[in-house]
Parts: structure tokens; sequence; C-alpha cells
């Protein structure tokens, strides 16, 4: 069992409260997500829980954690720098687990995660491996700890969708409590049977958490059915009030009207009057106290606002895109050695008009790459506008720069103002607007990137993993965003209800070429 005791986060740059008071218990068992908008503290709680000395540096924390001696496990969201140095075989070795872990073990391993059976021994650097592979090779050294406790950041992302559904297995089957987050809403609604909530209210001036003993999609709805009900009471409430204002209205200026009337020659009409007019009063007060015990609307974090202008439709049948590859294989400083590494032969895709397609296939087929190739063979043409987001957002973005300075390249006054204005529609905060891109968060970093698409005019989305670092609370907004959109979109995605509700075509990456999945 692990305990969390009256936790407050605070941001020490802006005096930010992330979590204020904040109480867990986790029972053995538990498969618990954390889920909440971009920024709002989740992977620093997590941070947090694991070792609070993670978190020094730009967090003030007060509160308690107390265990039963459970050892607990960690995947960052990031590997650090120092790791993606080493080689597969260097990364592993550090490990006392992996020594302590017979071959046979290894292999099975392995094989759960749809690895070679050497994979451990390789002498190809983390760092040129797919996001993909290197998420699985970094759940295979937390799974040989053998940890009571796991505590996964964004276990999901970059996973083939063979290695999702392990990992839906895995956390529902292991007797091991997990507590993770998540952006991946399939796997949530698959797994999680607690949810915690983080949410940042009034421009993120006030925190507020919620802790809910229900599956995700449970909580989900009977969120949304409690907002609804609330909403319609608040709204129901106010009608009623308005009438009984104005009816107080009429009968108070009625009185007035007679108190005004009134001559000295009458007194006993004056006493009636003032009874009146104490009877007013008297209702004024009741109503005061009326409106002060009134539902409120329901609050929650506020939608981004954010659109592509629908005026620049493609037209059917246009000729965006016509890739032919013999042969795909990894780009330079991909791989180590001499040799590059072949990754598929035969690649052909065609995209005509305001098509929406998908590629999917296992880590390390070059799904990625192929999306770059592809990026430089529009990025220069003079008939379409085509904009790109790729899976590391540092390859576009200069993270000393902020979002402002991103946005109003030139500097002047009138750009800086549109860019703040619309900073704020997709909820940055001031002070966000006017940090270094590298202190916000992954989803934070997508934002910006979207609002750039959508400022630039592109009738052609270039979109690796777009919906990755968005939360299940605004990845249903970005879905309809893109499936709105009237241009084409060639992406790379393993989000299963993106593929369901964006894209008209699913294409499978192999080693034997690129073929329609449907």
């Amino acid at each position: 069992m692990l305990q969390i005791q009256n936790l407050t986060l605070t941001h020490r740059r802006d005096l930010r409260v992330l979590l204020r008071d904040f109480s867990l218990v986790l029972q053995p068992g538990d498969k618990a997500v954390i889920i909440g908008e971009e920024g709002n503290g989740k992977s620093t709680l997590l941070k947090w829980i694991y070792d609070p000395g993670l978190i020094d540096g730009y967090i003030e924390a007060e509160g308690t954690r107390t265990d039963q001696g459970e050892k607990l496990g960690y995947l960052p969201q990031e590997m650090p720098k120092e790791a993606r140095e080493k080689t597969v075989y260097e990364y592993f070795s550090q490990m006392d687990c992996f020594y302590n872990s017979s071959p046979q073990e290894q292999q099975r391993l392995a094989a759960r995660l749809g690895l070679p059976g050497d994979v451990f021994y390789g002498n190809q650097r983390m760092g040129t491996l797919s996001g993909g592979e290197r998420i699985k090779l970094q759940l295979a050294g937390l799974l040989l700890e053998q940890p009571d406790i796991l505590l996964l950041d964004e276990p999901s992302n970059d996973l083939d969708l063979e290695t999702l559904e392990w990992l839906e297995e895995f956390i529902c089957s292991t007797s091991q409590t997990v507590l993770f987050i998540s952006h991946d809403e399939t796997l949530l609604e698959r797994t999680a049977n607690r949810v915690i909530l983080l949410e940042q209210l009034r421009r993120k001036t006030v925190c507020r958490y919620t802790v809910a003993n229900l599956p995700f999609r449970s909580f989900m709805e009977e969120r949304s059915a409690a907002f609804e009900k609330q909403a319609r009471l608040a709204a129901g409430e106010r009608r009623e009030e308005k009438r009984a204002q104005e009816r107080f209205q009429r009968i108070q200026q009625r009185v007035e009207h007679e108190q005004n009337a009134i001559t000295r020659q009458d007194p006993h009409g004056g006493r009636l009057l003032k009874k009146k007019m104490a009877s007013v009063k008297a209702l004024e007060k009741r109503y005061a106290r009326e409106h002060e015990e009134m539902t409120e609307y329901p609050e929650e974090e506020s939608a981004i606002t954010i659109r592509f202008d629908r005026q620049l439709a493609m037209p059917a049948g246009k000729r965006v895109l016509k890739y032919r590859n013999p042969q795909l294989v990894c780009r330079s400083g991909e791989t180590d050695g001499d040799s590059p590494r072949l990754l598929s032969r035969d690649v052909e895709l065609t995209v005509q008009g305001p098509e929406k397609i998908c590629i999917v296939g296992r880590n390390g087929t070059g799904k990625t790459t192929m999306l770059r190739e592809i990026w430089e063979q529009l990025r220069e043409r003079q008939d379409i506008h085509a904009c790109y987001m790729p899976q590391d957002y540092d390859e576009l973005l200069e993270l000393d720069l902020t979002p402002v300075e991103y946005l109003a390249g030139s500097g002047r006054k009138e750009d800086i103002t549109l860019a703040r204005t619309y900073l704020g529609a997709m909820k940055y905060t001031a002070e966000e607007m006017h940090h270094p891109m590298r202190a916000l968060s992954g989803g934070q970093r997508a934002k910006l990137l979207l609002l750039s698409m959508s400022l630039s005019k592109a009738d052609v989305l270039i979109l690796d993993e777009p919906t990755r670092n968005f939360s299940p609370l605004s990845a249903p907004r970005i879905r309809k965003l893109l499936q709105d959109f009237s241009g084409a979109i060639i992406s790379v995605s393993h989000d299963r209800k993106y593929m369901e509700q964006v894209c008209d075509k699913i294409y499978e990456l192999g080693e034997d070429g690129l073929h329609m999945r449907w």
C-alpha cells in the first residue's frame, strides 16, 4: 500500500500551485490513471512519488508519502540524454537485475514485447532506435527489476498496435499496482479502474483534483452527466430568479409610486405604505439569500479555440503526392556503423484531393523516416502549402525561444499582440507565453505547432503521432479539428480513435512495402 497525504506542489518560478492538499491511497492491484490537461502537473506528481529529488529544481513540495516497503519502478516520459548515448548492451549491463535473469527469461520477455531474442546484447545506440523501440526496451528493463508498484509516464507513446494490445493485457493481468499517465483513450477504457483528474481552473489560478474509484469510461460518462445536470439546474434557477426579480421590480415600483403620491393628510395610508415597503425590503433580502444559495454552473477547464480556414478547400482529385522509394533506409545519423539499415522495399503511396490517410506498422519499420522524406518532397511545392509536425518537436522548435517569440518572429508590436491573443485562445497563461519552450510540456509544444499550422494557411498536413501528447480531455477536440480540416492529411499514428474518426484510409508499412489495411 502506498499513501500520499496533504501534498502541495508549487512552481518555484511563477508560484502557481499545481496541486493542493492532495491525498491518495493506492491499494495492491489498483490500476489507476492520472489524467488532466497539458502542463497540469501529471508528470511532476509521478516523479515526486518515485523520487522527490527529481523535481527539486523547479517545484516546491510539501506533503508525505508512506509505504510498506514496496519497491517502486519508474518509467520516465523521456529517456535521459546519457542513456540515449549508450548502446543497448551498455544500457542493460548497468542493471543488476539483468545479470540476475537467465537467457531464457530474457528471450521470453523480448518475445512478449515483439523484440528479437538477442536484442539486449545489441550494439546500436539507444538514441538511434525508433521511439517505440526505446519504450519497449525501457519497459523490459523495468520488468526485469520486478517492482511491486509500477509508475509509468506515457508508456503507450510510440508503441505499435500489437505492443499496445500487449500493454493493455499486461496492465489488466499483472498483480502489481500500476499508477500511470496515458493519452490513449482506448488503453484507458480497457485498463484503468481508478481515475485521478488534475485540473487548473480560472486561467490556471485555481487547482482542483478528483479521485474516482471508477473505470475510465464510467468516470467520463458520469462526469459529463453530472455537469449537464448541474448546468441545467443552474440555468433553471437563473431563469426563475429572473422572473422573480421582474415581479419584485413591479411590486417595488408600485409601492414607491404610491409612496410618492400619498399626502400628509392621510396618516393611515402612510402607515400601510410603511408596512408594504418593509415587506418589499424583506423580499429583497430573501432573494439575495436565495441568489447566494443558487446552484453554480459547473467549472471545468475551458476548451482550446483553434480552427483551420475552411475556405482553403482542396479540389477532389488534385494530385497531392506521388511517393515511390525502391529502398527505404535509415537516414544519416539514425543508425550506427557505415552501412545504412534497410527498412522496407518498393514503398509507394499516392494521395489525391482532401484525403486523410494514416500509416501504421510495427516499431522500427521506418514510418517516421518515410514521413520525413514525404515532407522533403512536398515542402518546396508551389501549388500546395504543406506543414509538418514531427514526432520530436525539437526538430522544428527553437527551445530557447518563448511561444510569443516563435509566433511573432518579426518582433513588431502588432504581431506580438496578435500572438498573445492566439496563445490565450490555446489556454496559455501570461507567464507560459514568456517561458522558454524547453520549459513547456509536450502537449503545450504540440498546441504551439498546431497553432502555427493554422496561421500558415496550410492545405496539406504531415503529422507524426499528432495526438500523442494531448490529454483524454482535449484529444476529442483535436480529432474534431483534424476531421473538419478541408485539406489533405498524411499521418503516422497508433491512436485508434484518431484512425476511426479522422482517417479515410489506413496503410500498413512492412518489410515488403506499403499495403492498404482499410
